[in-house]
């Protein structure tokens, strides 16, 4: 799950300055689960506006509120064609990538980021989330013991631990694990103590470029396939020549992916 905080109101507030009709669009996905900016998030920060709009004693800007099911989607932004004639600007509490699909889909208005995206992440405890994966495409995971070196050890060392830990603990914070004490304790456990012994060569960074992408293998329709993919049926080969197997969009995802009903 991406992860992301609020940004603080004032600076919310320098960011729509400029703007009198401002549309505040919350995420109903990623950004609702770690209360950053679903749509409780969101009437919450309509209100915190209007109350500062009023102790400043302006009355510049018009606000309307809207939640879609996910922003990184930009089929559900197209819910939002009639609204965004509307107004002079979007305040996305969707992620980062939330905040760019917005701005794809509607090039002629600002799209402006209400929230800090912080990391992707899971539930450690009720209202804490801890960042678990970096998304660096050359994941390792099946070779320390399902332990993510490069997100839960603060230096990223990929071959066991430095001679800063103590006592299990990190030297930066001594609230912060080892994480090369916990993949140690984990492939003891799982009777994998021969990996500690393997050498992990530095990470070639030229492999892994940005921005991005992935192209899926999807079918969309009967003899339809996505640009690339030469798909008809099962085993068909794509344009490299390499055999492939095409799956069906509803096999592959949510239906609520294809056909969007909020």
């Amino acid at each position: 799950m991406i992860v992301a905080e609020q940004k603080p109101l004032e600076e919310i507030s320098r960011l729509i300055a400029p703007y009198e009709r401002v549309l505040i669009l919350g995420c109903g996905t990623c950004m609702t689960v770690c209360g950053a900016g679903g749509e409780r998030e969101v009437s919450f920060l309509h209100s915190a506006l209007r109350v500062a709009q009023a102790r400043s004693g302006s009355d510049v800007h018009a606000f309307s509120e809207y939640t879609v099911k996910r922003q990184c989607d930009a089929e559900f932004m197209d819910l939002l064609v009639d609204r965004v004639r509307e107004i002079d600007a979007i305040l996305s509490l969707g992620c980062g990538v939330g905040v760019q699909v917005a701005a794809e889909r509607f090039p002629d208005t600002p799209v402006l980021p209400g929230v800090n995206t912080s990391f992707m992440g899971a539930v450690s405890e009720l209202g804490v989330w801890d960042e678990r994966c970096a998304a660096c495409g050359d994941c390792r995971l099946a070779e320390t013991a399902s332990i993510c070196p490069i997100t839960r050890c603060t230096k990223g060392i990929l071959n066991g631990p430095c001679a800063g830990s103590k006592n299990g603990k990190c030297e930066v914070s001594k609230d912060i694990d080892c994480a090369w004490i916990l993949i140690y304790q984990r492939l003891e456990r799982l009777g994998q103590l021969d990996k500690m012994r393997r050498y992990y060569p530095p990470r070639n960074f030229r492999t892994i470029p940005r921005p991005k992408r992935i192209v899926s293998m999807v079918k969309t329709d009967v003899g339809e396939a996505q640009t690339g993919v030469d798909v008809g049926v099962t085993g068909a080969k794509d344009t490299t020549g390499n055999t492939q197997t095409a799956y069906s969009v509803v096999d592959k995802f949510d239906v609520d992916t294809v056909n969007p009903t909020v």
